[in-house]
């Protein structure tokens, strides 16, 4: 008989920034009982996924095992952790557990997919845990950049795990519990099999810093401060919301809070209980009797969102709230890679209304991910028989492996798509892993190709080609050519357009008979005449389209 495994499976955050999602099982190989860790999202970009709303680890493997998963646990609430939960739910149907601020942001992106709220139960912190299947799940908190951020203790027949999730160790952290390093030795002395670590900040090797760092220069800043004062950040940092409304209400601003994220995110926490003492304030609707240089305002959009109400403001304004010559925008938040050129347009057109901006500095904004002293202070505190960094790229986890075999750790890198066998520390599987997207209200594959076509007519343009055949298979009516996302060629008679509908007529009235009655043909000599074409005329082999009539005798 074969013996029963642990084993650890990243679907997603593995390897990559965003989209976690993990597999934990426990059983006879084959047989496991599964239980999932966090369902996220990442963000789309124009160059890779154009018109894409949302991305999220391809669920394939885990859903036509879904007999056997036991329970979903939700670590935490940022979009990367728990976007995809509703969106996923129905391939799944397995309980949801988290803590109150976390479930009730959970309930909400599962009622939105039209799921069942009553599917996410809300559990309480360590030393309860959850009983699914062989394993027992506890949620330690664990301070992060969001309220009740947990690490998971998962405890089965083959020994404990602790699944860091995103943290960093911040004993005052304005919102949430403080990092409680007695707790995390208590829990690590009878012995811990694995660490799964987060590796985000592991390049960052000065001390981390403590999110309560931030009030006294937020303060003053503010407080110097003639003009309109916009600040943004991560719309799910409540406790950063917390230090820039009370150094609005200390410079006797009004706050105003400006994004539905921010505001879907404050009334969770007031909700759940996590922001009991937050300043009082005004949404946009309600602030048009304030004046300007009494306002202090909380904006989405810190990463350039063209959407976000931080865009609004640099574009022309957000309802009646617009930003002039001597007002201040403060980024109290990290730019993500890749997010680069969308912030620069913010800063840029600021700059142009003459906002004065501040951007990068680290007075006004602190990570919510352990730097290298916090790690290896961490490893330090749980001393795993395994150290298994995750959520990163390539690049972070194996400096973290690498980190950690420097101080006498055994270390192994696994990315998405390797199973690990825990209790050997060995890959013993590789399984095929992918992206789903969310395209408007459908989910669709990475490999359907619809965004495949949609960058390909980004890229080459799209003719679109009307071809009328008589009862003779004769052509008849002309042809009828439509140029999107092309130059015109106006130095040529009739345009781009014109130019290919004569090529298209010429190729067409030399063709022989039997050829012109079978679509087949018809439609591959048109695109090859539209194709070559539209290359010798204006340098572009666009994507052909053609349309094919028959009259019927």
């Amino acid at each position: 008989m074969a013996r029963e495994r642990l084993i650890y499976l990243p679907l997603g955050g593995a390897g990559e920034i965003g989209m976690n999602m993990y597999v934990y099982g426990h059983g006879t190989p084959g047989k496991e009982t599964l239980i999932l860790v966090d369902a996220g999202v990442t963000f789309p970009d124009m160059e890779r996924s154009p018109g894409v709303d949302l991305i999220m680890a391809d669920p394939a493997w885990i859903a036509e095992r879904a007999d056997r998963l036991a329970a979903i646990f939700v670590t935490h609430a940022h979009e990367d952790h728990v976007g995809a939960l509703g969106l996923l739910y129905p391939q799944l149907r397995a309980p949801v557990y988290a803590r109150a601020f976390t479930g009730e942001i959970a309930r909400q992106k599962m009622e939105k997919a039209g799921q069942d709220r009553n599917a996410v139960k809300v559990v309480a912190p360590w030393p309860h845990q959850v009983q699914a299947g062989p394993f027992r799940v506890g949620f330690v908190p664990i301070s992060h950049s969001i309220p009740e951020s947990s690490a998971l203790i998962i405890d089965s027949p083959a020994g404990r795990v602790v699944h860091s999730a995103d943290f960093k160790i911040d004993h005052n952290p304005v919102v949430g519990e403080a990092f409680d390093e007695d707790m995390f030795r208590a829990i690590a002395k009878d012995g811990v099999i694995a660490l799964m670590c987060d590796s985000t900040n592991v390049f960052s090797t000065h001390a981390g810093r403590s999110e309560s760092s931030l009030k006294e220069p937020t303060a003053a800043l503010v407080a110097a401060q003639k003009g309109m004062v916009v600040a943004t950040t991560f719309a799910s940092n409540v406790a950063r919301l917390k230090t820039l409304a009370q150094a609005g209400v200390a410079a006797g601003r009004s706050v105003v809070v400006v994004g539905r994220a921010m505001q879907t995110m404050l009334k969770a926490g007031a909700a759940t209980g996590v922001l009991a003492d937050f300043p009082r304030y005004v949404v946009a609707e309600d602030s048009i009797e304030i004046p300007r240089d009494k306002m202090m305002v909380l904006a989405t959009g810190s990463q350039g969102e063209r959407r976000a109400a931080s865009a609004q403001l640099a574009d022309e304004r957000f309802m009646h709230l617009e930003m002039k010559a001597g007002d201040l925008f403060l980024f109290s938040s990290k730019t993500i890679p890749g997010n680069e050129r969308a912030v620069a347009w913010l800063h840029n057109r600021f700059a142009e209304k003459g906002v004065d901006v501040i951007e990068g500095d680290d007075r006004y904004h602190v990570s919510g991910h352990a730097n290298q002293p916090d790690l290896l202070a961490f490893h330090a505190m749980i001393a795993p028989e395994l150290l298994v960094p995750m959520h990163g790229e390539w690049r972070h986890m194996r400096l973290h492996a690498e980190l950690g075999e420097s101080r006498g750790s055994k270390a192994v890198v696994v990315a998405n798509g390797m199973m690990l066998d825990v209790g050997t520390g060995r890959v013993v599987e590789q399984i095929e892993t992918g992206r789903v997207y969310l395209d408007g209200t459908e989910l669709i594959g990475s490999l359907d190709g619809v965004v495949r076509d949609r960058l390909r007519m980004a890229m080459r343009g799209h003719v679109i080609v009307s071809v009328m055949l008589d009862e003779t298979d004769h052509p008849t009516g002309g042809v009828w050519v439509e140029c999107l996302g092309l130059p015109e060629a106006e130095s040529v008679q009739g345009g781009l357009a014109g130019a290919l509908e004569r090529l298209i007529e010429s190729d067409l009235a030399e063709a022989k008979a039997k050829y012109l009655a079978d679509d087949h043909k018809v439609e591959t000599l048109v695109t090859r005449a539209a194709s070559l074409g539209a290359r010798d005329l204006v340098g572009k082999k666009p994507v052909v389209t053609v349309m094919i009539s028959r009259m019927e005798a």
